[in-house]
């Protein structure tokens, strides 16, 4: 078996991907993708020191087919319930961060005719979500945002 094989084989190795993988996770601001491969190599550095005995071509398909099978359950199945409870990704910004504020209605909004509503000191078009006017002067929650709508609904 050449040098390169026996390396694999050793501890320090996994624990150098354990450090690669984290490094990267760090760099790529924490997308939870090679988080999975540095905790995979994490658990390699132990089943590579208790499998030593074993014969080393044997060994090597072992650990790699180890490695490769707990990256993929890790990736496949943690990774969306890390998300999930993380959420990674979710921020919302801009218009979209409106939705679920209040406003106050600065015109009257009936079905038939959008009203206006101010929300953090800006003017917005307003329609209502359903058939009930809104009065000047109400309060109300945004619900969506249609192009350069807002669609309310009575607190």
């Amino acid at each position: 078996m050449t040098a390169v094989y026996q390396c694999m084989l050793t501890p320090w190795f996994w624990l150098g991907l354990t450090i690669l993988f984290t490094v990267i996770e760090g760099i790529t601001a924490f997308n939870l993708i090679t988080l999975w491969f540095a905790l995979s190599s994490l658990i390699m550095i132990f089943v590579s020191g208790a499998v030593e005995s074993l014969d080393p071509g044997f060994r090597f398909k072992l650990l790699v087919g180890l490695f490769l099978g707990l990256s993929g359950l890790f990736l496949g199945g943690a990774r969306p319930f890390a998300i999930k409870k993380l959420k990674v990704g979710k921020v919302r910004t801009n218009v979209h961060s409106l939705i679920g504020q209040t406003a106050l209605v600065t015109k009257k909004i009936t079905k038939f005719s959008p009203g206006e509503i101010k929300i953090r000191g800006q003017m917005w078009t307003a329609l209502i979500q359903d058939d009930r006017d809104i009065e000047e002067g109400a309060e109300c929650t945004i619900v969506k945002i249609e192009g350069v709508k807002a669609v309310v609904c009575r607190l």
